[in-house]
């Protein structure tokens, strides 16, 4: 069976929607619990949420995201459409979806704790999608990413 090939600057915007529809998905679930919150659950969830979320989109995620970026324009041929993330790094996605499949149908963590780092992950995984974009911009066609 033939895998499904890409050639690599697909890679780049595959990456950057993959991360721009996770972060949006779990921004989304983070505002179903809100309307249920007091006025400074919400503030305690946005406020923290986003300021947090800068911190590990500046701090964190975008050095994964960078280094992902540089891996993947290294590729000389075309490239398994799965190949925009590192074969281990699928283990830590389905341990990381795991975890919040768990949060989300638990009553052991409270909606008010759970939110805010559904938020803050969410904010830093859609910030960080558009590094993604700016390096498939930068190529502005495949011809461009073999010279």
């Amino acid at each position: 069976m033939k895998k499904p090939a890409v050639q690599k600057h697909w890679l780049l915007l595959i990456s950057g929607i993959i991360w721009s529809g996770v972060g949006i998905l779990l921004i989304r679930i983070a505002f179903r619990w809100i309307p249920k919150f007091t006025l400074m659950e919400k503030i305690w969830v946005l406020g923290g949420g986003i300021l947090l979320g800068l911190a590990i989109a500046f701090f964190g995620f975008s050095i994964v995201v960078k280094k992902n970026i540089k891996r993947i324009e290294s590729y000389i041929n075309a490239v398994c459409v799965f190949a925009f993330q590192e074969w281990k790094s699928y283990v830590l996605i389905v341990v990381m979806i795991s975890m919040g499949i768990f949060l989300r149908n638990t009553t052991l963590i409270a909606r008010q704790l759970v939110a805010p780092v559904y938020v803050s992950i969410g904010l830093a995984m859609f910030l960080d999608s558009f590094l993604y974009y700016k390096s498939f911009r930068k190529y502005g066609s495949a011809s461009s990413l073999e010279k």
